[in-house]
């Protein structure tokens, strides 16, 4: 077997994607599969499509084309980039947008080719990332967008959590639905979508207090790791689909303080320490390139992670419930973080199980 690498269980996966499209559905609320966590592996993708989702979607054009194979519509997550428009066109069947020079260049393309092009536009409701933050300016985007051949503009998007950590709520999100109401009146459209956010949103179902409207959500890490809001878990989802296994190298008792005068370590930073005595560490063949020692956690509680270099893991197994050895693997369940920096790694083997 090739270490280290990250075991994915792929009911798991399916299991929590059927239970989000069943929650949502019954609030009228259409679900978006989204892949980037784990770098739209088909294998991967094709249990959130098993599970019921409508559109697989993805922030990298690169991942959509691995997915061009599964007879679904693709949905571009990330503001399309001027330069890739023609692979935009080629990849995704709708995209989330915010610069109508970007729209207008969608929309040449797509005429090129002799298709549609759907597109939403964004709106900022206050997490600074992506979107028109002044409402006039977006309602004469969307008459211009309403003008273009080649594309067709299908719905309102926003979306929360991201950047500045914003909370959704009946406000913010509703803003969307009262949006739709001056286009429509506008223009005499009866825009599609309203696209609510991401896995965060899903406290607003829950809680039955999603702004009537809202009819669709980009779901990820609710599906790959069963949390929501605040990455708290959701009750009746499995949150471990995602294992990371690393091998140990070394295995030696060693002082907790260095020996030595101290400088920077390989990132730049001056460790600091704590006196514990002679401790027994082992060494594992994974580092800081692959993964956030921060998005890890030991499966064995009495194992704790020390630090490490670009390709170590330094852990304390004083006090692990088992005898360590060299060549013995290592158990880590982990975070959103942890699993989109492993599976993205080259260096970390992917493993479907299921």
């Amino acid at each position: 077997m090739s270490y280290p690498r990250v075991e994915v269980d792929l009911k798991k996966i399916e299991y929590n994607t059927v239970k989000m499209v069943h929650l949502c559905a019954e609030a009228g609320i259409r679900i978006v599969g989204v892949t980037k966590v784990f770098c739209g592996m088909p294998g991967i993708a094709r249990c959130l499509v098993k599970g019921g989702v409508d559109i697989l979607g993805d922030s990298r054009i690169e991942n959509l084309k691995k997915l061009k194979d599964i007879d679904i519509e693709k949905m571009l997550l990330r503001i399309p980039m001027i330069s890739q428009a023609d692979r935009v066109v080629d990849f995704a069947d709708i995209s989330l947008n915010s610069e109508l020079d970007t729209v207008r260049k969608l929309s040449e393309c797509a005429l090129k080719k002799g298709k549609v092009h759907k597109v939403i536009l964004m709106i900022d409701v206050g997490d600074l990332r992506e979107g028109y933050f002044d409402e006039d300016e977006l309602v004469d985007a969307a008459g211009e967008v309403l003008q273009l051949k080649g594309v067709r503009l299908t719905g309102l998007g926003t979306n929360v959590g991201c950047y500045c950590g914003v909370m959704p709520d009946t406000d913010n999100l509703g803003r969307l639905v009262e949006i739709k109401k001056r286009i429509d009146e506008k223009y005499g459209t009866s825009l599609d979508v309203l696209s609510g956010g991401n896995s965060s949103s899903l406290s607003l179902v829950q809680g039955n207090a999603m702004p009537e409207g809202i009819n669709q959500l980009r779901l990820g890490a609710s599906l790959c790791l069963g949390i929501g809001l605040n990455d708290e878990k959701i009750d009746g989802l499995y949150h471990d689909a995602f294992k990371l296994k690393a091998e140990i190298v070394e295995v030696k008792a060693k002082p907790t303080v260095p020996v030595g005068k101290i400088g920077l370590d390989a990132f730049g930073q001056v460790p600091v320490f704590r006196d514990r005595g002679i401790r027994k560490k082992a060494v594992c063949a994974i580092g800081k390139q692959d993964v956030n020692f921060n998005n890890i956690i030991p499966e064995d509680n009495n194992v704790t992670i020390l630090g490490g270099s670009s390709d170590h893991l330094i852990l304390d197994v004083t006090d692990c419930d088992r005898d360590c050895h060299t060549g013995d693997i290592m158990s880590f369940n982990l975070t959103y973080a942890g699993v989109l920096n492993t599976m993205t790694s080259e260096y970390v083997s992917k493993i479907l199980i299921g």
